[in-house]
């Protein structure tokens, strides 16, 4: 019972300092900048330049706004722009596709806390917006074509207007601020449980035997045994989770800058329990189309992997 407590009390402390003194000041200020840009219509702006190339790959213009706002915010923001495509009659076809983009790029809020330690942000863009591609269109034109064909009757792909309004600077860098606050405060009790069963899985050998297990595999590819810690938090407890535990995983020397970038294309994206439960909570039609998404998605992560193993 004694070992019991330390294990609760060092996993309640560790997740404290990664939320507190790592997760908040990079946030806060991110999702200050966003705000900012968001209100003034920058993201609008940058998302029409690019719609059309990404309508080539089953991507509608809203869908442009979604992967700007997880590239940029983090993995649960483009659950807005996904409740508009469910309302505005966007065809199920480019939702599985938006979807499976989606679940293949990289999530702002598990990106810039791991930049701060070594992540390579321009190898990580780069990676992530080739697979989203390959992913979406791979969902469009072959696992979601007998969803539904051609664009929808009314407002489908139009991109949405940034909101109207009159808050000044300062007002807008303070929301952000805030809703970044509350982004950390409901992680906190992710992050403690994660860092708790990952702390239990040690103490009890599990982990080890893993490490053991697949160490030659992972040899091959460059990845250390110890991988199997963030890999296995990451499909378990979502994206913070893992990217508390690799930050944890670093800060005691385990794991390398560079073989963070080497296993970064396969671990930071949404897909996984918490990610894709939080994503297709934005309607009926994106749940009836997140096997064809998934199904595209597993390609573009394991070309993402691939790239990283090759960059790096």
């Amino acid at each position: 019972m004694e070992e019991f407590i330390k294990i609760v009390l060092q996993s309640g402390r560790t997740a404290l300092e990664l939320a507190l003194y790592v997760l908040l000041p990079v946030l806060v200020i991110m999702m200050a900048l966003m705000k900012v840009v968001e209100a003034r219509g920058v993201l609008a702006l940058v998302a029409r330049i690019i719609q059309p190339v990404l309508r080539l790959f089953g991507v509608p213009g809203a869908g442009v706004f979604a992967m700007l706002q997880l590239l940029l915010v983090s993995f649960a923001a483009p659950l807005a722009t996904l409740t508009i495509m469910e309302k505005d009659g966007t065809a199920r076809r480019r939702i599985a596709a938006t979807l499976a983009m989606l679940f293949t790029m990289s999530q702002a809020n598990a990106v810039f806390p791991l930049v701060a330690v070594g992540l390579n942000l321009g190898a990580i863009m780069a990676t992530s917006l080739a697979g989203g591609l390959v992913s979406a269109a791979l969902t469009y034109y072959v696992f979601a074509r007998s969803a539904d064909g051609g664009d929808a009757p009314r407002t489908s792909g139009e991109v949405i207007a940034p909101k109207k309004g009159k808050s000044s600077l300062l007002n807008l860098m303070i929301m952000g601020g805030q809703e970044a606050v509350q982004v950390i405060l409901g992680a906190i009790p992710i992050l403690i449980l994660a860092i708790f069963l990952v702390n239990l899985l040690k103490a009890s050998g599990a982990i080890s035997g893993f490490e053991t297990l697949l160490a030659p595999l992972f040899g091959m590819v460059g990845i250390p045994s110890v991988a199997v810690l963030p890999i296995a938090t990451k499909y378990l407890a979502g994206g913070t989770a893992m990217m508390g535990v690799t930050l944890n995983l670093m800060k005691e020397g385990a794991i390398t800058a560079l073989e963070l970038n080497r296993m970064a294309g396969f671990i930071i994206n949404p897909c996984d329990l918490v990610g894709v439960a939080v994503l297709i909570s934005a309607g009926v039609r994106s749940a009836s189309v997140v096997r064809p998404a998934i199904a595209g998605a597993a390609v573009g992560i394991l070309l993402r992997g691939a790239l990283h193993l090759l960059l790096f």
